[in-house]
């Protein structure tokens, strides 16, 4: 099993651009779909978006694709979440998540049977007006 642990969150204005990394222990990261997550205070664990195992596919929701792009390099363990044109209602602690299965990613904030096999820390992102 991977640990993971998020990094680059920090202050910045709106229209800004922030890139968090998700870092991984283990040698088995890329045995792992990732997926990225935010919770903003008071309201429930969102969907960022998730990539396959090799990278070569990703998906977001729908509410942020054009400004939200995941990568990840297997070779450095690492995944990351690339944020352009940031507003103040991203502001959030984004979480970034493994699991032997994309479709588990997806679908883990809706459905409740649905669990996920690890998760990070979380970095805070504020975004300020």
């Amino acid at each position: 099993q991977v640990q993971l642990v998020e990094s680059g969150g920090g202050l910045v204005q709106a229209g800004g651009s922030l890139r968090l990394s998700c870092a991984a222990s283990g040698r088995t990261f890329s045995s792992y779909a990732i997926g990225w997550f935010r919770q903003a205070p008071g309201k429930e664990r969102e969907f960022v978006g998730a990539t396959i195992r090799s990278g070569s596919s990703t998906y977001y929701a729908d509410s942020l694709k054009g400004r939200f792009t995941i990568s990840r390099d297997n070779a450095q363990n690492t995944a990351y979440l690339h944020m352009n044109s940031l507003k103040p209602e991203d502001t959030a602690t984004y979480y970034c998540a493994a699991d032997p299965k994309l479709h588990s990613l997806v679908v883990v904030t809706t459905d409740k049977n649905t669990h996920v096999e690890v998760w990070g820390q979380g970095t805070l992102v504020t975004v300020s007006s």
